[in-house]
């Protein structure tokens, strides 16, 4: 392979790769993309909002800007979270129908940020689980262990969109 191919190969590589913020929740690694997470944050107490799912923790003021907080693990069904000194909130920039927004999601730890590219994601599988197939991009392995990828717009508007309903329903 001459050297000009050789690099016609690698920026193609380099351009269908992403870099993913790894998580765990329970005994499953997730991921995001790393271009929206905002901040990573240690576990800190919420301000509770009345009559919220059970899922919104509540919200918390960062720098001026209120953002609301989702347990993951009670959103999924994976169970109650405990708060450990490993417990984190991980805050992204979330594309809705309304405009960018962040959200925070807590998750029982972060992981690494690793580079998926097309030939080690495969699509999510149509076999129903606990997370709804709608809010996942797909399977990545990653040295030898799975990896669910998210798709956060997706999660994100269906919450705002449940809320919505619950809040028209009281």
């Amino acid at each position: 392979m001459t050297a000009e191919a050789a690099a016609m190969v690698q920026e193609a590589v380099t351009q269908e790769s992403q870099q993913v913020l790894t998580f765990t929740l329970g005994a499953e690694s997730y991921g995001v993309d790393i271009l929206r997470v905002q901040e990573i944050r240690g576990w800190t107490s919420v301000t509770r909002i009345p009559q919220a799912p059970e899922h919104v923790l509540g919200v918390l003021n960062l720098r001026g800007s209120i953002v609301p907080i989702i347990d993951l693990r009670r959103r999924f069904g994976i169970g109650e979270a405990a708060f450990t000194p490993l417990t984190v909130i991980i805050v992204l920039l979330v594309e809705l129908p309304g405009g960018r927004r962040e959200f925070g999601l807590v998750v029982d730890g972060v992981s690494d940020v690793v580079d998926i590219t097309a030939t080690n994601m495969k699509p999510p599988p149509e076999i129903g689980g606990r997370v709804d197939g709608a809010f996942l991009k797909g399977l990545a392995t990653v040295s030898d262990a799975m990896v669910i990828l998210l798709d956060v717009d997706t999660l994100i508007s269906k919450e705002v969109a449940l809320v919505a309903v619950e809040e028209q329903e009281h």
